[in-house]
């Protein structure tokens, strides 16, 4: 049994669950489950499960990283360098005067919200971090004033937008992508090219999991991408609940829980996993990971 998310594909037909699929119901505590293979009442599928492709070979290829930084502090620089080269290069690229004019707006929001009213903010609790100290340790024998957020003024020129703001920018940029003008020259001035990163070796990668007891039913699955979710589209976990390896999940979100009924004695429970490119596994299966359930 595996809890259900929406627009989840059923890792058992490959497509998306329907409300008329028998094998979903609604838990006690009000979320929404799914039956699986060995399951009570579950009802077998006309089509066939999932096949578990042997590894297949991939080749190495370049993929550009994401280019927007990950910090604000270069992010507030990225933005400026957008806002202050767009003009030049919209026309070339079929961006609308009113267009370039909407992402220069969300640009400015955007250098001023996390270049001014964040920091600002950052400010204004510590004070009251400060502030809770001395209503409690303080003697300096005055009536405290406690202290009050005032956003900074907006710079001249700077409005509030819509939120959303930067996948503006990103839409912007798509578009600007898909102009047969578009050079890589154009796209390196204004910062829309990420570094290039050299993918794995896919013979060797391999996941690396925990199962941790969580609860009653609840057995978490941890695994992540290990530095490589550009070059990955899945990961395959399997268990044994005792009679052989079986499909858990094919999961695409770093992270899983396992909610079958836990046995009535004490049972050792096994999992292990391994990524996939392209519906196929690639690279070695994780090291098995176990925890004892039921009782």
């Amino acid at each position: 049994m595996r809890a259900l998310h929406w627009d989840e594909i059923n890792p058992l037909t490959g497509t998306a669950y329907t409300w008329d699929d028998s094998n979903l119901f609604f838990g006690a505590d009000g979320l929404g489950y799914a039956r699986e293979p060995g399951d009570p009442d579950f009802v077998p599928y006309p089509t066939p499960a999932t096949p578990l492709n042997p590894p297949s070979a991939k080749s190495k290829k370049m993929k550009h990283q994401a280019y927007y930084p990950t910090n604000a502090a270069t992010q507030i620089v990225w933005l400026e360098n957008f806002r202050n080269k767009l003009t030049a290069h919209a026309p070339t690229l079929g961006i609308s005067g009113a267009d370039s004019t909407a992402a220069i707006a969300d640009a400015r929001w955007l250098i001023y919200v996390l270049g001014t009213w964040l920091p600002a903010v950052r400010a204004w609790q510590k004070s009251c971090t400060d502030a809770a100290k001395q209503a409690q340790l303080g003697s300096m024998g005055v009536v405290m004033v406690l202290p009050v957020f005032v956003a900074p003024a907006l710079p001249a020129g700077v409005v509030a937008v819509n939120d959303g703001a930067l996948n503006r920018i990103f839409g912007i940029i798509q578009l600007m992508k898909g102009s047969a003008a578009y050079t890589e020259a154009i796209g390196t001035d204004l910062g829309v090219i990420g570094s290039q990163q050299t993918a794995p070796d896919f013979a060797l990668l391999q996941p690396s999991i925990s199962a941790t007891l969580a609860g009653p039913n609840k057995v978490d699955i941890d695994w992540g991408w290990e530095g490589y979710a550009a070059f990955l589209d899945a990961c395959e976990i399997q268990v044994d609940r005792g009679s052989g390896w079986m499909l858990l999940t094919i999961d695409t979100t770093p992270g899983y829980t396992d909610t079958a009924p836990h046995p009535a004695v004490l049972t050792k429970w096994k999992y292990r996993a391994i990524y996939h490119v392209d519906d196929a596994q690639v690279g070695l299966w994780s090291a098995e990971v176990s925890v004892t359930v039921g009782g």
